[in-house]
């Protein structure tokens, strides 16, 4: 028999580090501004294994206190956008609670081969420190859990068609009766309102309708898809800085926010110089493959055996350049000497050094261009990245024991701090690994409770053996 509210709810399962430190501070109301809220307090990080090849231990001297610890994340997202943004912020110390439906789990689990063991390589690489609750948000047992965990956490993510969530009681209206003090945050294809707002989000359609296939492949060839789904990405990049945007702004006002992210606009937003050229010039974009429309030489080009990307973005560099290449008329040349006539003389220029650089393989050049200044770097294959010193000296590489696959590797995050290290993490979970354990834990129900909405179906749980 379910008990009022689908389980008793032990006494002190309040919402969020930050939040309950700011209705401290302010003498219980949230409406007041809490700058010592920022200073989360320390939280233990048992290791699974984990860690980073090269740069990924704690600095000397420091405590490892992360910025996000103690922050709670209910992250309703699937796939790769708000997957990766939230394993992004889960690397910042924050608690991510990824919430699945009950057997199959996000839609990239099943996305291989490849597969390390019955797991999907592609769910592994975006899905560490994180904790799986699989719930029926269609079962209306299963909705309400939902309403209860959004109001003991600080942020909701999600990535549902608009309109979607708000059918089942889950909106954003919805939740800010729950938890007004809630950052929400939406990722969808297109934006909140507007005439393609019932469409889905794939991040290649947003890529071909945001221009990006349009200027992307070679010169005369077809239009080509980016070899990762940057669209996505950028767009959990973006959503990554606007939830930390949106507790700041939270504990500047005391309020919580709505935050619409979008990948048509993510991509949109980083069509930058190629934008401008029209938005300015009336200048329309077109394909370049390696190359650059506005800074000649700057592409790859083809050696003996293999290639070699070289730029000059100065004139100085340009010199250095010919230099190198043993061709001193060329920067002498008057149709060379600025970048604004390399431009207008490109074929010619490109030519040229083209010929040059197929005459020596690629290792040779690139012990000619060292030190030189002039930026240079091979093009790489995946085992070459990642036998590269300097990634591996960057901490690139994480890994850790998962409870199926064993031991994985995955690409670490981007950026090193000085006070913390991103160590210790933990595996991407099975579906519904962490369900019992979130129902007691964060909302505090009891045996029987948990044992009905298991019988149920509202909730499964996934047992590690």
């Amino acid at each position: 028999m379910l008990r009022v509210g689908l389980g008793r709810r032990s006494r002190g399962c309040g919402g969020g580090l930050w939040r309950r430190r700011c209705l401290a501070a302010a003498g219980g109301s949230a409406s007041s501004f809490c700058p010592g809220a920022l200073s989360a307090a320390a939280s233990s990080s048992p290791s699974d294994g984990g860690g980073a090849r090269g740069g990924g231990s704690p600095p000397a001297g420091t405590s490892n206190i992360k910025p996000l610890d103690g922050v709670k994340i209910l992250d309703l997202t699937r796939v790769l956008a708000g997957p990766f943004a939230t394993m992004n912020l889960g690397d910042l110390g924050a608690e991510v609670i990824k919430v699945e439906r009950p057997g199959t789990g996000d839609d990239t689990r099943a996305w291989g081969p490849p597969f390390a063991g019955t797991e999907s390589v592609y769910f592994l690489s975006v899905n560490r420190n994180k904790k799986s609750i699989a719930v029926n948000m269609k079962d209306s047992k299963g909705a309400k859990l939902i309403r209860e965990l959004a109001a003991v956490s600080d942020v909701f993510v999600e990535n549902y068609v608009p309109g979607k969530l708000a059918e089942m009681g889950l909106g954003y209206e919805d939740i800010k009766k729950v938890a007004p003090h809630i950052v929400y945050c939406s990722i969808t294809g297109y934006g909140q309102t507007g005439p393609k707002v019932q469409r889905g989000g794939y991040d290649s359609i947003a890529a071909a309708v945001s221009g990006l296939i349009h200027i992307t492949g070679h010169e005369d060839g077809e239009p080509v898809r980016p070899g990762v789904a940057m669209t996505d990405l950028a767009t959990g990049l973006y959503t990554y800085g606007a939830v930390m945007a949106g507790l700041l702004q939270r504990y500047k006002t005391g309020k919580g926010l709505h935050i619409d992210c979008n990948l048509l606009s993510s991509q949109v937003a980083c069509l930058t110089h190629v934008a401008a050229n029209y938005l300015n010039c009336k200048i329309e974009a077109k394909r370049w493959g390696t190359a650059h429309g506005s800074i000649v030489p700057y592409q790859a080009f083809k050696t003996k055996d293999g290639y070699i990307v070289v730029g000059a973005g100065n004139d100085q560099q340009f010199v250095t350049m010919c230099k190198i290449l043993n061709l001193p008329e060329v920067s002498k040349d008057s149709r060379y000497k600025t970048n604004t006539l390399r431009v207008q003389n490109r074929k010619e220029l490109i030519d040229i050094l083209s010929t040059r650089f197929s005459e020596k393989a690629t290792i040779e050049w690139l012990q000619l261009f060292e030190g030189s200044g002039v930026p240079y770097g091979p093009i790489n294959n995946m085992q070459q990245v990642f036998s590269d010193p300097q990634v591996l000296h960057n901490g690139l590489v994480m890994e850790m024991n998962h409870p199926t696959a064993g031991r994985i590797a995955v690409p670490g995050p981007g950026v090193r701090y000085s006070e913390f290290a991103v160590s210790h993490p933990k595996p991407p979970p099975l579906v519904g690994q962490h369900t019992v354990e979130i129902l007691k834990g964060m909302l505090g129900y009891e045996d029987d409770a948990i044992e009905e909405l298991l019988r149920t179906g509202a909730v499964s749980q996934h047992e590690v053996r």
